[in-house]
């Protein structure tokens, strides 16, 4: 059974950015179930199985894909990480990790991979400083998406829950709609969380939009327990990737903090199986155009000539 006090309090004892719990999303497709292919997994159980998807589309410096190599190396190698996973209720996880830019670009850095002890945390973080990649144009969230469902379904390990973690910054621009994606996944039992990156700089930030939480919120997150942490300075980043990890790890969402949306979630005693949960959105989330990400890319590329 999960160690939630314990695990709260490791969230709650790292700073903090604004966050933002969410409610789950509306389901519009139907995929064969992920959920029950986890579940049904031979050999080694895990507590969640997290796809983590990071960006490096050229809205983004050198400078600041190194930070942000560097801040999820240092976070699953951190005490409060590995901490938090010996507290689950087999003390252990699966997670991938991939970077993504435009949808024909997807590079995977690390396959599946058990972490359950602090050398092993420490051997993903050796194997993420060791990948220098290299960015790439347009920004497919949705693609993101795709492919890490595409990558719960093959998870050669049982797991309770699911999780696709994205970070990028900047909304979607490029392949299907982003809520179509989000919500397929969502069918199949999957939590989807955000790391929006609301910083200043990179190459092509006219490519961004101020409000990317609020953006975040609507269109790109959801299912059980999903949350967005919005980094509004690169200097919050390593701390914000902890606490997120921290959270997912034990299937919690941010408490105690302003502006929270409550999650419609049941807490129930012992480890979680993903359900399929479906909720309606709020008339607000609904007037929130999830498509301006592919308008600005449009206004650009006719203004500057930019290939389609």
């Amino acid at each position: 059974m999960w160690n939630t006090g314990c695990l709260q309090r490791i969230a709650g004892a790292l700073a903090a950015p604004r966050v933002v719990a969410l409610a789950v999303v509306p389901v519009l497709l139907l995929l064969l179930s992920v959920s029950a292919r986890a579940q049904q997994a031979d050999g080694l159980r895990v507590d969640v199985a997290l796809v983590l998807a990071v960006d490096v589309s050229r809205s983004m410096s050198p400078e600041e894909l190194e930070i942000q190599r560097q801040g999820y190396a240092a976070a699953i190698a951190s005490p409060q990480v590995v901490q938090a996973i010996s507290y689950g209720a087999y003390g252990r996880i699966a997670i991938t990790f991939f970077e993504w830019a435009g949808m024909a670009h997807v590079r995977e850095l690390i396959g599946w991979t058990v972490i359950e002890t602090e050398a092993d945390a420490q051997a993903v973080a050796a194997r993420l400083l060791e990948n220098r990649g290299a960015s790439a144009s347009r920004t497919s969230i949705s693609g993101a998406i795709l492919h890490g469902t595409e990558l719960l379904k093959s998870v050669p390990y049982a797991s309770d829950r699911l999780v696709i973690d994205i970070s990028g910054d900047g909304p979607n621009n490029d392949g299907m709609m982003v809520t179509l994606a989000r919500d397929a996944a969502v069918e199949n039992g999957i939590a989807i969380n955000g790391l929006p990156l609301m910083t200043t700089g990179g190459f092509y930030s006219g490519f961004s939009i101020d409000d990317l939480d609020v953006y975040y919120r609507n269109c790109v997150v959801g299912g059980p327990a999903s949350f967005v942490i919005p980094v509004n300075d690169w200097k919050q980043f390593p701390e914000a990737v902890r606490r997120k990890l921290v959270l997912e790890i034990g299937g919690l969402t941010p408490e105690k903090v302003p502006d929270v949306v409550p999650v419609h979630v049941p807490v129930l005693p012992g480890p979680l199986v993903a359900p399929m949960i479906k909720a309606q959105f709020s008339a607000r989330a609904n007037a929130y155009d999830c498509l301006i990400g592919e308008k600005i890319w449009e206004q650009r590329r006719q203004r500057f000539y930019l290939d389609p």
